[in-house]
């Protein structure tokens, strides 16, 4: 976090919690009361300043103030930053570097999961073209759009399936997932609310 807001926090450590003005979208957008913000500045001061607390609850750091952010999906949406044939790198939309890639998934719309150092992420829509030839079929030769295809129908509906994404250095399996069961399975809260009897701030 920036320094001059850590400074903040301590010198105000009670000031009230903010809830329903931030949102982060499936593509990595913040949105202030429905508008999406564009300033590359107060992006990257988002960024910088985004966190989580123990019980799951993503916010920007704003100052002493807490905003806590709806989520659209998933607290982080990844881009590709590496090379095609380069081993996967990825980076979040606040800007931060995915050091290690744990897991992936498929939810029920088709929609890639990845589970990194950083969190669960959505893979942004503009990247899976690029991810495509990564998928490997562990029980043929088929790779890229012909192992996921043969595959996806049984992804979606949530079954089992031998299909790897190649990480370079490494492979994974893909796995299935609903996107109602993300939340839970990854620890977080997509839509924090205030609590009963905390100070309402607006």
């Amino acid at each position: 976090m920036d320094e001059l807001v850590l400074r903040g926090m301590a010198k105000w450590p009670n000031v009230p919690a903010v809830y329903g003005w931030l949102s982060l979208d499936r593509r990595g957008h913040w949105l202030l009361k429905g508008d999406r913000v564009t300033n590359a500045g107060i992006i990257e001061f988002f960024g910088r300043n985004y966190s989580h607390d123990d019980q799951g609850r993503w916010f920007l750091q704003n100052g002493p103030q807490r905003v806590y952010v709806a989520l659209d999906y998933t607290p982080h949406v990844y881009r590709v930053t590496s090379a095609a044939g380069a081993a996967l790198k990825l980076a979040s939309h606040n800007g931060a570097t995915a050091e290690k890639i744990h897991a992936a998934y498929i939810d029920e719309a088709g929609q890639l999961l990845l589970d990194t150092d950083l969190g669960i992420g959505l893979v942004h829509d503009a990247d899976l073209e690029t991810l495509i030839p990564r998928f490997i079929a562990r029980s043929s030769d088929a790779t890229g759009e012909a192992a996921l295809a043969a595959t996806l129908d049984a992804l979606q509906a949530g079954d089992a399936v031998a299909l790897d994404l190649d990480l370079g250095t490494s492979r994974i399996p893909v796995k299935p997932i609903r996107a109602s069961a993300v939340p839970e399975r990854f620890g977080f809260l997509a839509r924090p609310v205030q609590p009963a009897g905390e100070e309402e701030c607006y």
